[in-house]
């Protein structure tokens, strides 16, 4: 990572066609840079370096201030200068693809990206078939599906692996019946068996290594959404290569690893709270305590494919998210009252017709 560029623009990277000198992108599903004018294709460099975790505890001496959030581009087909806190997009005055130059920003240089495979098509007919299987949605949902202002974006994810060991305290629970007597409302004795629980002191030690926990990196998508298009195929990642972001958006990362680190933390707490339980054993088990231990901590930021759909219903907007890998759908919907209305009636309308039935039935 290096120093906080100046007030210059941003280098950035085109990849213009070899036949007519249009702009290429990157076409999802190929694995190839494609001219959108004249279709010739070029092969994506190969390159030989591998994904690789780094070391956090490095971190903190490799950055001396947060870099500016955001930075200036000189298009290289127009000339025009756009500031944006973007890592790829399109010229807000030609449409060409503008990819930066990440090396240049200070910031923590994206190491893997899973490339986009789900193509345009391929994205609307996953979301026609989301807006099909609404139930009680408006009958206007079904115009997401060609809702052209869908967008494909790469999003910042963090991932981590620690090696954990957790010494913990707590008590193991051991069921035990008893024969508990009494009378019953006519003075007769009764007997019951009924289930107690004897409680014992319990500690240990657990240890677990977490691989690749997966942590958001942006807070402009809700993580809720994000966290439903799990989960990637994370052992596909490519080495970060910029003609992959040729043509998509690519957000620039707003959670600092920092923090990034504290949320994969808190994830894992659940896990390592899971695993003394287990090791406590018994028929229930309480943990009052966990002192938790991490090296070798890693981590690597990481670039996930998405489909970004936005529209309009009743005077709010709604937002629809596609896995461009797994072509996976979430998103937000509105509810339409009338169909609502009409499904309670009718179904009051069957609850009144079997009763009556069975009211004339009996009657006969």
């Amino acid at each position: 990572m290096t120093q906080p560029p100046d007030a210059r623009p941003a280098t950035h990277q085109g990849y213009p066609c070899e036949q007519c000198g249009a702009n290429l992108r990157f076409a999802a599903g190929t694995g190839t840079l494609t001219c959108p004018y004249c279709g010739h294709t070029q092969e994506v460099a190969s390159t030989d370096r591998e994904v690789r975790e780094h070391d956090f505890a490095t971190l903190a001496s490799s950055r001396r201030e947060l870099p500016p959030e955001t930075h200036d581009y000189r298009c290289g087909a127009c000339g025009a200068v756009t500031t944006s806190d973007r890592l790829s997009h399109a010229c807000g005055f030609c449409g060409s693809p503008m990819v930066a130059q990440v090396e240049d920003l200070g910031i923590v240089q994206p190491e893997a990206v899973l490339p986009f495979t789900v193509d345009r098509a391929t994205m609307t007919s996953a979301l026609r078939h989301w807006a099909r299987t609404r139930w009680f949605a408006p009958s206007a949902l079904k115009k997401v599906s060609a809702a052209e202002q869908a967008h494909s974006v790469y999003l910042p994810h963090w991932t981590y692996d620690a090696q954990t060991t957790t010494d913990y305290s707590g008590q193991r629970g051991e069921h035990y019946w008893v024969t508990v007597t009494g009378t019953d409302s006519e003075g007769r004795r009764t007997e019951r068996q009924e289930r107690r629980t004897h409680w014992y002191p319990a500690h240990g030690r657990v240890a677990r290594f977490f691989d690749d926990l997966l942590v958001t990196g942006t807070r402009r998508v809700m993580p809720e959404h994000l966290a439903k298009l799990e989960p990637w195929p994370l052992a596909q990642a490519e080495p970060y290569r910029p003609e992959f972001l040729a043509g998509h958006e690519t957000l620039r990362y707003d959670v600092e690893p920092e923090a990034g680190l504290e949320t994969a933390k808190s994830r894992m707490e659940r896990v390592i709270e899971d695993d003394c339980e287990s090791d406590i054993g018994g028929d229930e088990q309480r943990v009052h305590h966990m002192d938790t231990a991490y090296t070798a901590v890693t981590f690597k930021l990481l670039l996930l494919p998405v489909w970004i759909a936005t529209y309009l219903y009743g005077g709010k907007a709604f937002q629809v998210l596609v896995n461009a890998r797994t072509s996976e759908v979430i998103g937000q919907r509105p509810w339409s009252a009338w169909k609502i209305t009409l499904a309670v009636l009718a179904g009051l309308v069957v609850v009144g017709g079997v009763v009556a039935a069975v009211a004339w039935n009996g009657s006969r």
